[in-house]
Order: structure tokens, then C-alpha cells, then sequence
């Protein structure tokens, strides 16, 4: 019998989800992405997937996944804004828990094998953790989007431990790239590019000397196919153990945007988590993952392309 090769991408319309399909579809799986569009484009979706614009919550989620019984769900699906989540808790439980509880079940009676989960670095470490954050270091989530995020990581090791799916969850550390948003904490790096070149002003919240770990979104993408084959469960910090201040981060797009336009500071935003980086090595040790992209070449492809999806002109390379 030929090996089941069908996986499901929830949110694979948005902003990682979508680079993960591409590279599926490349791979030679068979790949459905099931995304509501909240924030997601329809033309993020890889040509050779299958779409269903469903909502995670919906019956028509839990009938698709029961019929088509994939393989693998790779689970990118969430309400990812941070802000959002404190001001309305509610509804970030009901999207990101109730959402995946939906999933899980209806994996569960489809006979699913695998379930990877795009889980959060420092929202659930939060700034009491010791640094840089390590797996087996106790999480203290500052806001609901990491409580969340650490709720569906406990309700997917109940679904390994009672219908022995494989869980994998992968937490992200702040995710940067091509076909970012811009929405949530990690959409610092989109935001100040597209002021940039529209020539608008952005404003740093507070000093600037928040540190956040930004790693490269192809480099998450390669952490998700190792994934695949790796045999066992597991939870993984996905970062680059670097620590970078949102300062820096101005000034890096300020050159590579060629932009005019120095540091401004607005009031700094209550609640919002200091410090944040990730220990790595479990990653290197089990998946044999590691960060391959330079946060000066991940930032410089990132503008590029900013640019070319408005028409821009485009550099000459990085450090150029």
C-alpha cells in the first residue's frame, strides 16, 4: 500500500503557514491548507494545494479533516495578535484554544499520526523565566496568547498520551520575512519596513532596548520538514539564541531601506515583555536544526521583498 503522504495546513494562507506549504507541495506531499482569512491572503497558498477557506472552530473543519484523514496536521492557525489577547482574552481562547481543541478531536477520530503545532517562545517563557529560555525552564506567560499557547501544548500531549498521535510542538521565537503582516509583537520588523518605504515615520514603543531572538522565517520552515521525520515527541525552542533591541532593528531597516527618517519614541506599551531569547540546542541535538540565515541577510531579503511586491526598485545586496 502506498504511503500516506496527505497533510493538512491549518492558517497555511498566512504568513509562516504559507512558506511551510510551499515547501511541502515542493516535497512531494500532498497538501491541503484550510485557513479562514482572517489574516491570511488566498494567494499565499501554494497553486498545487488544496484550499478550504474554513474557521478552525467550524464543523466543516472537524467533517474535512475526518474525510480526508491526512497523515500529519502541521497546525499554524491562531490569533497571533498579543495586544489583542490581553484586551480580549475571551476571544483569544475561543480561537486559539477552543479552535484547536476542534482539531485535536476530529484528528483523532481520522487516525491522524502526527500533529506539529506552532507554538510561542517568549510569550510563554515571559520575562520571570531565566534567559536565554531553555525547554525543561518553567513557563510564566505574561498575556493569554501565551497562556493559550501553552494550554493547546498540554491538550495535545492528553491526545499523544490517549490516541498516540506524535506531538511536536515548535516554539517560535519572533518570526521575520517575506509575506509578514505586520500584526502582533513580532511584526515589528514589516511594520517599520513598511513606513519606510512609504515614507512615514515609525515609532519605537518606549527606549527601544527590548530584546527580542528574530529569527529568519525560511530557517522555521526547515524546523517544521525535520519535524516531519523525527520519530518522537517533543517540544523545541526555534530561535537563534541572539539577542537583538528593537533600536537595532530600526537602524538595520533604516539603511537597508535607504531611508532618511531617525529613531522617534513613543510612550512605552504596558505589560510588554522585556527581554526575550531562546536556547537552541535541543533543536541541533534531536532535529538537527540550527538557524542558518544572518539576521543582516534575513532582514535585507525581507525589504527586498517589500519592495517588489509595491513595484520598488530593488538593492544590490546585503551590506551593499
Amino acid at each position: 500500500m502506498p504511503e500516506n503522504r496527505r497533510i493538512l495546513v491549518t492558517g497555511g494562507a498566512g504568513f509562516i503557514g504559507s512558506h511551510v506549504a510551499d515547501q511541502l507541495v515542493a516535497a512531494g506531499w500532498e497538501v491541503t491548507v484550510v485557513d479562514n482569512l482572517s489574516t491570511g491572503r488566498r494567494e499565499f497558498v501554494p497553486g498545487n494545494a488544496r484550499f478550504f477557506p474554513y474557521d478552525l472552530k467550524s464543523k466543516e473543519t472537524f467533517a474535512l479533516i475526518r474525510r480526508l484523514k491526512p497523515r500529519v496536521i502541521c497546525h499554524h492557525a491562531a490569533q497571533m495578535n498579543v495586544r489583542l489577547s490581553v484586551a480580549d482574552p475571551l476571544k483569544d481562547a475561543r480561537e486559539n484554544i477552543l479552535g484547536s481543541l476542534n482539531l485535536f478531536q476530529a484528528a483523532a477520530q481520522a487516525g491522524v499520526k502526527k500533529i506539529i503545532f506552532a507554538s510561542t517562545g517568549g510569550a510563554i517563557y515571559g520575562d520571570a523565566a531565566p534567559r536565554p529560555n531553555r525547554e525543561a525552564d518553567m513557563p510564566f506567560p505574561d498575556c493569554p496568547y501565551g497562556v493559550a499557547k501553552l494550554a493547546v501544548e498540554q491538550y495535545l500531549r492528553f491526545y499523544q498520551q490517549q490516541y498516540g498521535i506524535v506531538a511536536i510542538s515548535l516554539r517560535y521565537a519572533n518570526v521575520y520575512g517575506p509575506r509578514q503582516n505586520g500584526l502582533g509583537e513580532a511584526g515589528v520588523v514589516a511594520i517599520f519596513i513598511e513606513r519606510f518605504l512609504a515614507d512615514e515615520q515609525p515609532v519605537i514603543n518606549g527606549d527601544g532596548l527590548q530584546t527580542r531572538d528574530f529569527v529568519y522565517v525560511q530557517d522555521v520552515v526547515r524546523a517544521n520538514l525535520l519535524a516531519l521525520d523525527y520519530p518522537k515527541a517533543g517540544i523545541f525552542n526555534i530561535g537563534t539564541g541572539q539577542e537583538t533591541d528593537v533600536l537595532t532593528i530600526y537602524l538595520k531597516l533604516q539603511e537597508l531601506t535607504g531611508s532618511p527618517l531617525r529613531p522617534v519614541h513613543g510612550p512605552a506599551k504596558a505589560g510588554e515583555q522585556r527581554r526575550s531569547v531562546l536556547d537552541c540546542h535541543l533543536a541541533r541535538d534531536l532535529l538537527g536544526w540550527q538557524p542558518e540565515t544572518t539576521l543582516t541577510t534575513g532582514l535585507y531579503h525581507t525589504v527586498e521583498a517589500f519592495r517588489e511586491e509595491r513595484g520598488l526598485a530593488v538593492g544590490g545586496g546585503p551590506g551593499s
